[in-house]
C-alpha cells in the first residue's frame, strides 16, 4: 500500500504519521489529477482503509479494520475543510502549540496513551470509521506541532491545485508541490503578464514625427 491520494499529485510525502493529515487534504478533486476520493461511501471507505493501513505501518501499530456509514461522509469532508484552512495559514504565522490561556477550545477527538516494555509511549486513536480518522488526524497534528514539523506541511500556491506537500527546502521557502508542474505554470503566467506590459512604441498611438510630409532642408 501507499499514500494513494498524495502520490497522484507527485507531491513529497510528510514523514511517518503526519502523512495521514496530508493524505486527507489530498483526497480533494483536481481536474488534471483525479476525482474527489470522498465523493461517495464506497470510494471513501476504500481510501480510508488503505490510509489507515499505511498509517499503522508507519507507526508500528496494528491497523484497524474500518468501515464507513453514509453519515460519516459529511464529517470527513468537514474535517478535510478544517485542516485545509489550517494549512492555508502562512507557515510563519502558525502557532506551534497552546500557550497561556486557550481561547475557543473545542473537543476534537479522543485517544488512548499506551506504552511498551521499553517505556515508549504512543497515542492510539479511538473510534470507528470517520471517528477513528478524526482521532488519528488530530493526534498527528499535535505531534507535528511539538516536533516542529507542522510548519513544513503546506498547500501548493497554484490556485488550481492546492495539494498538500511537505516542504524540505533549507529555508522553508517552498510554495509549489511540484516545480515542474505548478511551478512552471506560475512562471508561464508571470512571463505572459510581463510581455503584455511591454507594449511596443508603434502600438502606443503616438503621432508620426513629420505629419505634414515636409521634407527636411
Amino acid at each position: 500500500m501507499s499514500w494513494v491520494a498524495t502520490e497522484r499529485f507527485e507531491a513529497r510525502p510528510a514523514p511517518a504519521g503526519l502523512a495521514l493529515v496530508q493524505e486527507l487534504v489530498n483526497t480533494h478533486a483536481v481536474e488534471r489529477d483525479g476525482l474527489d476520493l470522498l465523493t461517495d461511501r464506497a470510494s471513501a471507505e476504500e481510501w480510508l482503509r488503505g490510509a489507515a493501513r499505511e498509517w499503522a505501518r508507519s507507526r508500528g501499530l496494528d491497523f484497524p479494520e474500518l468501515s464507513l456509514l453514509q453519515a460519516d461522509l459529511e464529517a470527513l469532508r468537514d474535517l478535510r475543510a478544517i485542516v485545509e484552512e489550517m494549512l492555508a495559514v502562512p507557515a510563519g504565522d502558525r502557532p506551534a502549540g497552546m500557550a497561556g490561556t486557550p481561547v475557543g477550545v473545542r473537543q476534537r477527538a479522543q485517544v488512548n496513551l499506551v506504552s511498551d516494555d521499553e517505556g515508549r509511549v504512543s497515542m492510539v486513536p479511538l473510534g470507528t470509521g470517520g471517528g477513528w480518522l478524526e482521532s488519528a488526524v488530530w493526534s498527528e497534528i499535535l505531534l507535528a506541532q511539538h516536533a516542529g514539523e507542522w510548519s513544513q506541511l503546506k498547500l501548493c500556491r497554484e490556485p488550481g491545485c492546492r495539494s498538500a506537500f511537505y516542504d524540505t527546502s533549507r529555508n522553508g521557502s517552498g510554495v509549489w508541490h511540484n516545480v515542474r508542474t505548478c511551478g512552471n505554470m506560475a512562471n508561464l503566467r508571470a512571463s505572459r503578464t510581463r510581455r503584455k506590459m511591454r507594449t511596443p512604441a508603434h502600438d502606443s498611438g503616438s503621432e508620426p514625427a513629420n505629419p505634414q510630409g515636409i521634407s527636411p532642408s
